[in-house]
This record gives C-alpha cells, sequence and structure tokens, in this order.
C-alpha cells in the first residue's frame, strides 16, 4: 500500500535539519534550540501540520532520552513542574481553535526575548534565593501552552530552571522527564483535533530514523561542553527561537 506522505523535495530540505535540531535540543541543550524546529518546517506546512508531524518524532527522542539520563533528574523538582505544566497543555487544547496561528507565534517569541533579557540584564545574585514558586508555575503553565500549540515550551522553562544553577546533565535530564510527560499528555487532545491523520503520521515514519542520530549528537555534546558554553548556546537559541517566531508574527 503505498502511503500518502509528503513527497515534496523542500520539504525534506527543511524538515532534515529541523528534526536533526530537535534531536540535539532533547538530549543536550534544554530544548534552547529544539522550538526552531516547528518554525522551520513551518516554511514548508502548516503550523499544525509540522507539529503533528513531529508528534511521533518527539515520543521516540523523549523515550531516548528517558534511557540516557535515567541516572541525572531531579525528581522532586520534577513532581513540582509536572502538575502547572499540564495545565498550560490544557489550556492549550481549548484555546487551539480559537488563537490564530500568526498570534501565537508573536506571543511565543516576545515572551521568549523577554525571557532571554530576564537572564542577561536581571541576573541574580551568584547566593541567591531561587526564584519564587508562584513565578516557576507561571512559566511552566506558559511551557505547557505553548509547547501544545508548536513545541515551543523550552524558552520559558528554561528562565526558570536556568536560575537553579543545575550542573548540565541534571538540567538535561530534569527537562527530558518534564517534557516527556508534556508531549504524551499532547496526544489525545492532537487525535481530538484531527492533527494525527494519515499523511502525517507516514511522513512521520519517514523522518523517524533522524531522532536517534540528533539524541546521539546531543548527547555527546552535553557530556563534552563547559558549563559557561552550555548556557551560552541555550540563550542563542532562546535568542534564535524567539527572533523567528516573533518575525513570523509580525510579518
Amino acid at each position: 500500500m503505498n502511503f500518502p506522505l509528503i513527497t515534496d523535495p523542500f520539504f525534506y530540505l527543511i524538515a532534515v535539519p529541523a528534526v536533526l535540531l530537535l534531536g540535539v535540543s532533547k538530549s543536550g541543550f534544554g530544548a534552547g534550540f529544539g522550538s526552531l524546529a516547528v518554525p522551520l518546517m513551518a516554511l514548508a506546512v502548516t503550523v499544525p501540520q509540522a507539529a503533528a508531524i513531529l508528534m511521533p518524532v518527539l515520543l521516540l527522542m523523549d523515550l531516548l532520552g528517558l534511557a540516557t539520563f535515567r541516572n541525572h533528574v531531579d525528581r522532586a523538582l520534577l513532581r513540582l513542574m509536572v502538575p502547572f505544566a499540564l495545565v498550560g497543555v490544557v489550556l492549550g487544547a481549548v484555546l487551539f481553535k480559537l488563537l490564530d496561528a500568526q498570534v501565537v507565534a508573536a506571543i511565543v517569541g516576545g515572551f521568549t526575548l523577554l525571557f532571554l533579557a530576564q537572564q542577561m540584564f536581571f541576573k541574580p545574585k551568584p547566593h541567591g534565593p531561587p526564584p519564587p514558586r508562584w513565578q516557576g508555575a507561571l512559566l511552566l503553565m506558559t511551557s505547557g501552552f505553548t509547547s501544545f500549540i508548536a513545541h515551543a515550551g523550552g524558552p520559558p522553562v528554561n528562565a526558570y530552571v536556568m536560575r537553579l544553577k543545575m550542573p548540565p546533565l541534571l538540567f538535561t535530564g530534569t527537562l527530558a522527564y518534564l517534557f516527556f510527560f508534556i508531549n504524551l499528555a499532547k496526544w489525545l487532545p492532537y487525535a481530538w483535533l484531527g492533527l494525527l491523520d494519515l499523511r502525517n503520521l507516514a511522513t512521520s515514519v519517514v523522518l523517524l530514523p533522524l531522532a536517534p542520530l540528533g539524541v546521539w549528537l546531543g548527547v555527546r555534546l552535553a557530556r563534552r561542553i563547559r558549563p559557561d558554553l552550555f548556557y551560552r548556546l541555550i540563550r542563542l537559541g532562546m535568542f534564535l527561537t524567539g527572533s523567528k517566531l516573533l518575525w513570523d508574527g509580525l510579518a
């Protein structure tokens, strides 16, 4: 049987680096770069279709991330973060059909750049207290919401977790587990919205072999990179993500 997958060469020219970037992000750079995957793919397909195509790819990457970082996770922090993030997922599912895609892109991009500015110009004191719980709750709900809309949940949660000054491997492992639960919660709403059709799923199957390659690249980088460079790259990813999304929203 011939699957009705996407055959446009331009789509794969964009999708292949987007999936590799997502894999590197999932395993090595705390989702800073991965938030660019949907905006990049949206150059060839719509934002909802790009998000739907990436769902099976994300599931495989999440499972690989859980296996890789099973010994590097802050379980107490995870128990605090997951419920708030899931509230954001529910809000995203409810509002999905009411929000224009360009409005969502502009909102996500604007908040991402604001989070980055906060990190760069209002840095926490070296021995200062962690961010208040209400701030973490708000950022995590924002992360769940933007993750549902465009798999762009990395920047808001980065803005919170980076202030906890965690070692790179613990940072990456905890976020890997967090986004496993977020992405798992998105399957039923995506099916309910009619996004998981045969064409999108067949295209996902073609892209699946790139998932372990991207994760492998990310793991190697995460284990070898210096902490200061690690966080600079996350900030660079946040800047690129925010700029691209804001440009898409205002164009």
